[in-house]
């Protein structure tokens, strides 16, 4: 589990973390693009609509099973939302009231939040305490249950989520983004092609390092380096994670079957500073616009 930690300025960053959040509540536009807005959600009635979203997609669409104190009132839920931000994309085209509106989400949970839900989410698969305790001087921020609208499934989406998220880490002084993404289905060798892709080309080692758990551990290395055609691999990657790719990011070793979800999750860890420039360059001019 995570400990408070002392970051890089020798000061405990909570309150100015409080503050940067405080300035997000205030002015929560972090993107925009044609008819559709990211911003984090302000009140109860606009989380219950992401965790309504959520079950939409991740139950109702996916198949997802989870516990009952989980799912109530056909809204995905558990013990880390209160303790995060709530991404929001909102089609400003459709007609009242916005809790209707909301057509993405993406959960934010910063890392002293962590402290006061008991660890991160994806702790339950994932061994990160030793890489966060080997990186005390750097901020991390978990992202998950992502999730959009078929009709809204689309790079521009996609963008404008990561828009959404650039800005709230520059205000929230965010060094180091992790968290789980997923590959459908609990059979991880149909997705051979891909995981091996991920295992020999982009998996993290050194002061990066880090493993699914060894009671839940499935190795990625299910190809010989030779075999893996990249091409292929990277046809086969679901969205998300060829996102996560070009901004350059990479994976834990290991994958995990998730079978309340139904899915086969891999690890992502991105250092702020991996950022490829013209990414920086392409979602900075937006944290600027909207996130000052």
């Amino acid at each position: 589990m995570l400990e408070r930690t002392t970051y890089r300025d020798g000061a405990d960053r909570l309150a100015l973390v409080e503050n940067a959040t405080a300035t997000m509540s205030e002015s929560n536009l972090l993107g925009r693009l044609g008819t559709l807005e990211v911003r984090l959600a302000v009140d109860p009635e606009e989380i219950a609509a992401a965790q309504a979203l959520r079950f939409k997609v991740f139950h109702q669409e996916l198949g997802a099973r989870l516990p009952g104190n989980q799912v109530s009132d056909e809204r995905d839920a558990d013990r880390f939302d209160p303790h995060c931000d709530h991404l929001l994309v909102v089609d400003t085209s459709l007609p009242e009231p916005v809790t209707e509106r909301v057509v993405g989400t993406y959960r934010l949970l910063p890392q002293e939040r962590a402290l006061a839900s008991g660890g991160f989410y994806s702790e339950d698969e994932f061994e990160l305490g030793p890489l966060i305790e080997r990186h005390r001087t750097r901020r991390f921020l978990e992202l998950g249950r992502s999730c959009v609208l078929p009709p809204y499934r689309s790079k521009r989406t996609i963008e404008l989520l990561w828009q959404g998220i650039w800005a709230y880490c520059q205000l929230a002084n965010i060094d180091v983004m992790t968290g789980c993404a997923s590959f459908p289905g609990t059979i991880a060798a149909a997705h051979a092609q891909a995981l091996s892709f991920l295992h020999h080309f982009c998996r993290v080692d050194g002061e990066w390092y880090a493993r699914a758990r060894h009671s839940k551990y499935v190795s990625m290395d299910m190809m010989p380096k030779e075999a893996v055609n990249a091409r292929a691999a990277l046809a086969a990657m679901p969205p998300l994670i060829k996102g996560y790719l070009r901004l350059g990011a990479k994976f834990a070793d290991g994958c995990v079957i998730d079978h309340e979800f139904f899915t086969t999750d891999v690890l992502v860890i991105l250092p702020v500073e991996a950022i490829s420039e013209r990414y920086i360059a392409y979602y900075g001019s937006q944290a600027e616009r909207f996130g000052t």
